[in-house]
Protein backbone atom coordinates (compact mmCIF):
# COMPACT_ATOMS: atom_id res chain seq x y z
CA UNK A 1 0.00 0.00 0.00
CA UNK A 2 1.43 3.37 -1.04
CA UNK A 3 2.20 6.17 1.40
CA UNK A 4 -0.87 8.13 0.26
CA UNK A 5 -3.14 5.13 0.63
CA UNK A 6 -1.71 4.40 4.08
CA UNK A 7 -2.41 8.00 5.06
CA UNK A 8 -6.00 7.77 3.81
CA UNK A 9 -6.69 4.58 5.75
CA UNK A 10 -5.03 6.11 8.83
CA UNK A 11 -7.41 9.08 8.61
CA UNK A 12 -10.41 6.78 8.27
CA UNK A 13 -9.35 4.84 11.35
CA UNK A 14 -9.40 8.06 13.38
CA UNK A 15 -12.94 8.95 12.39
CA UNK A 16 -15.88 8.02 14.64
CA UNK A 17 -17.38 4.66 13.76
CA UNK A 18 -20.76 6.31 13.26
CA UNK A 19 -19.24 8.37 10.43
CA UNK A 20 -17.57 5.38 8.73
CA UNK A 21 -20.53 3.02 9.11
CA UNK A 22 -22.60 4.19 6.10
CA UNK A 23 -19.64 3.48 3.83
CA UNK A 24 -18.83 0.19 5.53
CA UNK A 25 -22.32 -1.01 4.59
CA UNK A 26 -21.02 -1.35 1.04
CA UNK A 27 -19.10 -4.41 2.22
CA UNK A 28 -21.43 -5.90 4.84
CA UNK A 29 -25.11 -6.78 4.88
CA UNK A 30 -25.62 -5.22 8.31
CA UNK A 31 -25.37 -6.21 11.95
CA UNK A 32 -28.28 -8.67 12.10
CA UNK A 33 -28.98 -12.06 10.55
CA UNK A 34 -32.13 -10.54 9.04
CA UNK A 35 -29.90 -8.13 7.11
CA UNK A 36 -27.90 -11.02 5.64
CA UNK A 37 -31.06 -12.89 4.64
CA UNK A 38 -32.37 -9.78 2.90
CA UNK A 39 -29.06 -9.30 1.07
CA UNK A 40 -29.00 -12.91 -0.14
CA UNK A 41 -32.58 -12.66 -1.38
CA UNK A 42 -31.57 -9.58 -3.37
CA UNK A 43 -28.66 -11.52 -4.87
CA UNK A 44 -31.05 -14.32 -5.80
CA UNK A 45 -33.09 -11.80 -7.82
CA UNK A 46 -29.97 -11.47 -10.01
CA UNK A 47 -29.41 -15.25 -10.16
CA UNK A 48 -26.49 -15.07 -7.72
CA UNK A 49 -25.82 -17.60 -4.96
CA UNK A 50 -24.63 -16.59 -1.50
CA UNK A 51 -22.30 -17.65 1.28
CA UNK A 52 -22.96 -16.14 4.70
CA UNK A 53 -20.29 -15.24 7.23
CA UNK A 54 -20.78 -14.13 10.83
CA UNK A 55 -18.08 -11.50 11.31
CA UNK A 56 -15.47 -12.18 13.95
CA UNK A 57 -12.22 -14.11 14.30
CA UNK A 58 -9.40 -14.92 16.69
CA UNK A 59 -11.61 -15.26 19.77
CA UNK A 60 -9.98 -15.22 23.21
CA UNK A 61 -12.27 -17.52 25.21
CA UNK A 62 -14.09 -20.82 24.80
CA UNK A 63 -17.33 -19.05 25.62
CA UNK A 64 -16.86 -16.72 22.63
CA UNK A 65 -16.18 -19.75 20.44
CA UNK A 66 -19.38 -21.43 21.64
CA UNK A 67 -21.32 -18.24 20.89
CA UNK A 68 -19.90 -18.21 17.37
CA UNK A 69 -20.91 -21.83 16.80
CA UNK A 70 -24.43 -21.10 18.02
CA UNK A 71 -24.64 -18.07 15.71
CA UNK A 72 -23.72 -20.21 12.71
CA UNK A 73 -26.27 -22.83 13.64
CA UNK A 74 -28.87 -20.07 13.64
CA UNK A 75 -27.72 -19.07 10.15
CA UNK A 76 -28.13 -22.64 8.90
CA UNK A 77 -31.67 -22.77 10.26
CA UNK A 78 -32.46 -19.43 8.61
CA UNK A 79 -31.07 -20.53 5.23
CA UNK A 80 -33.28 -23.61 5.38
CA UNK A 81 -36.38 -21.76 6.58
CA UNK A 82 -36.02 -19.10 3.88
CA UNK A 83 -35.14 -21.64 1.16
CA UNK A 84 -32.01 -19.76 0.19
CA UNK A 85 -29.37 -20.96 -2.25
CA UNK A 86 -26.60 -20.13 0.21
CA UNK A 87 -24.02 -21.87 2.36
CA UNK A 88 -21.66 -20.93 5.22
CA UNK A 89 -18.15 -19.50 5.39
CA UNK A 90 -16.37 -19.86 8.72
CA UNK A 91 -12.99 -18.96 10.23
CA UNK A 92 -11.45 -21.50 12.55
CA UNK A 93 -9.96 -18.93 14.92
CA UNK A 94 -13.55 -17.85 15.58
CA UNK A 95 -14.23 -21.44 16.67
CA UNK A 96 -11.30 -21.44 19.09
CA UNK A 97 -8.51 -22.88 16.93
CA UNK A 98 -5.85 -20.99 18.89
CA UNK A 99 -7.40 -21.90 22.25
CA UNK A 100 -8.00 -25.63 21.92
CA UNK A 101 -7.77 -27.43 18.59
CA UNK A 102 -9.78 -30.39 19.87
CA UNK A 103 -12.60 -28.14 21.01
CA UNK A 104 -12.49 -26.30 17.69
CA UNK A 105 -12.68 -29.54 15.74
CA UNK A 106 -15.64 -30.80 17.74
CA UNK A 107 -17.58 -27.57 17.18
CA UNK A 108 -16.88 -27.48 13.45
CA UNK A 109 -17.73 -31.18 13.06
CA UNK A 110 -21.10 -30.59 14.73
CA UNK A 111 -21.76 -27.67 12.37
CA UNK A 112 -20.84 -29.70 9.29
CA UNK A 113 -23.09 -32.53 10.45
CA UNK A 114 -25.97 -30.07 10.80
CA UNK A 115 -25.22 -28.67 7.34
CA UNK A 116 -25.25 -32.22 5.99
CA UNK A 117 -28.69 -32.81 7.47
CA UNK A 118 -29.87 -29.70 5.64
CA UNK A 119 -28.02 -30.77 2.47
CA UNK A 120 -25.97 -27.61 2.80
CA UNK A 121 -22.25 -26.89 2.86
CA UNK A 122 -19.58 -25.30 5.08
CA UNK A 123 -16.56 -23.51 3.67
CA UNK A 124 -13.57 -23.27 6.00
CA UNK A 125 -11.87 -19.98 5.19
CA UNK A 126 -8.11 -19.67 5.20
CA UNK A 127 -6.52 -17.13 7.54
CA UNK A 128 -2.90 -16.01 7.92
CA UNK A 129 -0.03 -18.46 7.51
CA UNK A 130 0.16 -19.24 11.23
CA UNK A 131 -3.04 -21.28 10.86
CA UNK A 132 -2.58 -22.85 7.41
CA UNK A 133 -1.32 -26.28 8.52
CA UNK A 134 -3.85 -26.57 11.36
CA UNK A 135 -6.69 -25.59 9.01
CA UNK A 136 -5.76 -28.17 6.39
CA UNK A 137 -5.29 -30.84 9.06
CA UNK A 138 -8.73 -30.18 10.50
CA UNK A 139 -10.28 -30.28 7.03
CA UNK A 140 -8.57 -33.59 6.23
CA UNK A 141 -9.78 -35.03 9.52
CA UNK A 142 -13.37 -34.10 8.70
CA UNK A 143 -13.12 -35.68 5.26
CA UNK A 144 -11.55 -38.81 6.75
CA UNK A 145 -14.66 -39.17 8.93
CA UNK A 146 -16.77 -39.21 5.77
CA UNK A 147 -18.00 -35.63 5.99
CA UNK A 148 -18.13 -34.40 2.40
CA UNK A 149 -20.18 -31.23 2.69
CA UNK A 150 -17.18 -29.18 3.70
CA UNK A 151 -14.56 -27.34 1.67
CA UNK A 152 -11.41 -25.37 2.21
CA UNK A 153 -9.45 -22.47 0.70
CA UNK A 154 -6.08 -22.30 -1.05
CA UNK A 155 -4.18 -19.02 -1.33
CA UNK A 156 -2.14 -18.61 -4.52
CA UNK A 157 0.20 -16.18 -2.81
CA UNK A 158 1.68 -18.90 -0.57
CA UNK A 159 4.63 -20.87 -1.91
CA UNK A 160 3.40 -24.04 -0.21
CA UNK A 161 0.05 -24.04 -2.03
CA UNK A 162 1.14 -26.25 -4.93
CA UNK A 163 2.08 -29.00 -2.47
CA UNK A 164 -1.12 -28.43 -0.49
CA UNK A 165 -3.20 -28.82 -3.64
CA UNK A 166 -1.51 -32.15 -4.35
CA UNK A 167 -2.67 -33.36 -0.94
CA UNK A 168 -6.21 -32.01 -1.41
CA UNK A 169 -6.82 -33.56 -4.80
CA UNK A 170 -6.53 -37.03 -3.32
CA UNK A 171 -10.06 -36.57 -1.98
CA UNK A 172 -11.42 -34.68 -5.02
CA UNK A 173 -12.89 -32.01 -2.82
CA UNK A 174 -14.42 -28.56 -3.07
CA UNK A 175 -11.73 -25.87 -3.07
CA UNK A 176 -11.99 -22.09 -3.13
CA UNK A 177 -8.94 -20.64 -4.87
CA UNK A 178 -8.02 -17.03 -4.09
CA UNK A 179 -4.94 -14.82 -4.26
CA UNK A 180 -4.72 -14.35 -0.49
CA UNK A 181 -5.20 -11.07 1.37
CA UNK A 182 -2.57 -11.44 4.10
CA UNK A 183 0.86 -9.83 3.98
CA UNK A 184 3.30 -12.68 4.56
CA UNK A 185 7.14 -12.92 4.63
CA UNK A 186 8.75 -13.31 1.22
CA UNK A 187 10.31 -16.56 2.41
CA UNK A 188 6.87 -18.22 2.40
CA UNK A 189 4.89 -16.08 -0.02
CA UNK A 190 5.09 -14.63 -3.51
CA UNK A 191 5.04 -10.85 -3.48
CA UNK A 192 4.92 -9.87 -7.15
CA UNK A 193 1.53 -9.41 -8.77
CA UNK A 194 2.45 -11.40 -11.87
CA UNK A 195 3.98 -14.33 -10.01
CA UNK A 196 0.85 -14.58 -7.84
CA UNK A 197 -1.29 -14.52 -10.98
CA UNK A 198 0.84 -17.22 -12.59
CA UNK A 199 0.59 -19.44 -9.53
CA UNK A 200 -3.17 -18.87 -9.36
CA UNK A 201 -3.60 -20.08 -12.94
CA UNK A 202 -1.26 -23.03 -12.41
CA UNK A 203 -3.25 -24.13 -9.34
CA UNK A 204 -6.59 -23.55 -11.08
CA UNK A 205 -5.66 -25.77 -14.00
CA UNK A 206 -4.38 -28.46 -11.65
CA UNK A 207 -7.65 -28.45 -9.71
CA UNK A 208 -9.65 -28.58 -12.93
CA UNK A 209 -7.73 -31.51 -14.39
CA UNK A 210 -8.18 -33.59 -11.24
CA UNK A 211 -11.95 -33.10 -11.05
CA UNK A 212 -12.17 -30.89 -7.98
CA UNK A 213 -15.04 -28.45 -7.74
CA UNK A 214 -13.48 -24.97 -7.76
CA UNK A 215 -14.67 -21.67 -6.38
CA UNK A 216 -12.74 -19.16 -8.52
CA UNK A 217 -12.52 -16.33 -6.02
CA UNK A 218 -11.10 -13.21 -7.65
CA UNK A 219 -11.84 -9.61 -8.59
CA UNK A 220 -8.86 -9.51 -10.95
CA UNK A 221 -9.99 -9.18 -14.57
CA UNK A 222 -6.75 -10.76 -15.80
CA UNK A 223 -7.49 -13.88 -13.77
CA UNK A 224 -11.13 -13.91 -14.84
CA UNK A 225 -10.07 -13.90 -18.48
CA UNK A 226 -7.46 -16.56 -17.76
CA UNK A 227 -10.11 -18.71 -16.10
CA UNK A 228 -12.37 -18.31 -19.13
CA UNK A 229 -9.57 -19.58 -21.40
CA UNK A 230 -8.79 -22.54 -19.16
CA UNK A 231 -12.46 -23.50 -18.90
CA UNK A 232 -12.77 -23.46 -22.69
CA UNK A 233 -9.45 -25.19 -23.42
CA UNK A 234 -10.00 -27.91 -20.82
CA UNK A 235 -13.71 -28.26 -21.64
CA UNK A 236 -14.70 -27.84 -18.00
CA UNK A 237 -18.43 -28.28 -17.47
CA UNK A 238 -20.32 -25.26 -16.11
CA UNK A 239 -21.47 -27.26 -13.09
CA UNK A 240 -17.89 -28.03 -12.02
CA UNK A 241 -16.99 -24.54 -10.84
CA UNK A 242 -18.33 -21.14 -9.85
CA UNK A 243 -16.91 -17.65 -9.63
CA UNK A 244 -16.92 -16.02 -6.21
CA UNK A 245 -16.71 -12.37 -5.19
CA UNK A 246 -17.08 -10.23 -2.08
CA UNK A 247 -20.23 -8.30 -1.27
CA UNK A 248 -19.94 -4.76 -2.61
CA UNK A 249 -16.78 -5.29 -4.65
CA UNK A 250 -16.68 -4.80 -8.44
CA UNK A 251 -20.37 -5.27 -9.26
CA UNK A 252 -19.75 -4.41 -12.92
CA UNK A 253 -17.30 -7.29 -13.31
CA UNK A 254 -19.70 -9.54 -11.45
CA UNK A 255 -22.40 -8.70 -13.97
CA UNK A 256 -20.09 -9.42 -16.89
CA UNK A 257 -19.28 -12.86 -15.51
CA UNK A 258 -22.96 -13.64 -15.12
CA UNK A 259 -23.79 -12.45 -18.62
CA UNK A 260 -21.05 -14.73 -19.95
CA UNK A 261 -23.07 -17.63 -18.55
CA UNK A 262 -21.00 -18.55 -15.49
CA UNK A 263 -22.32 -19.24 -12.01
CA UNK A 264 -21.60 -16.67 -9.33
CA UNK A 265 -21.57 -16.77 -5.54
CA UNK A 266 -21.16 -13.67 -3.36
CA UNK A 267 -19.71 -13.63 0.15
CA UNK A 268 -22.20 -11.90 2.47
CA UNK A 269 -20.80 -10.98 5.91
CA UNK A 270 -22.86 -9.59 8.76
CA UNK A 271 -22.46 -8.91 12.45
CA UNK A 272 -21.37 -6.43 15.05
CA UNK A 273 -17.68 -6.91 14.19
CA UNK A 274 -18.18 -4.93 10.97
CA UNK A 275 -15.62 -2.22 11.68
CA UNK A 276 -12.44 -4.32 11.52
CA UNK A 277 -13.67 -6.18 8.45
CA UNK A 278 -14.51 -2.95 6.62
CA UNK A 279 -11.14 -1.40 7.42
CA UNK A 280 -9.45 -4.42 5.87
CA UNK A 281 -11.54 -3.88 2.71
CA UNK A 282 -10.53 -0.21 2.62
CA UNK A 283 -6.86 -1.23 2.85
CA UNK A 284 -7.30 -3.70 0.00
CA UNK A 285 -9.19 -1.18 -2.15
CA UNK A 286 -7.66 2.29 -1.73
CA UNK A 287 -9.90 3.70 -4.45
CA UNK A 288 -12.89 3.12 -2.20
CA UNK A 289 -11.03 4.64 0.74
CA UNK A 290 -10.48 7.80 -1.33
CA UNK A 291 -14.13 7.82 -2.28
CA UNK A 292 -15.11 7.68 1.39
CA UNK A 293 -12.94 10.69 2.22
CA UNK A 294 -14.26 12.70 -0.73
CA UNK A 295 -17.83 11.92 0.26
CA UNK A 296 -17.20 12.92 3.88
CA UNK A 297 -15.79 16.31 3.02
CA UNK A 298 -17.87 17.13 -0.05
CA UNK A 299 -20.35 20.02 0.12
CA UNK A 300 -22.75 18.17 -2.20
Amino acid sequence: MSGLNSLIVSVLQRLPRSVVRPFALRYIAGERLEDAIKAVKHLHSMQIMGTIDVLGEDVKTSEQAREAAAAYEEVLHAIHDNRLNANLSIKLTQFGLKIDEGFCYSSVRDLVRMATQYQNFVRIDMEDSSTTSATLTLYERLRAEGLDRVGVVIQASLRRSAADVEQLIRRIGNVRLCKGAYVEPESIAFRGREEIRQNFMKLLRRLFETGCYVGIATHDEVLVQGAYRSIEEMKVERGAYEFQMLHGVRPRLRGEILRAGHRMRVYVPFGKEWYGYSMRRFKENPQVARYVLRALFSKD
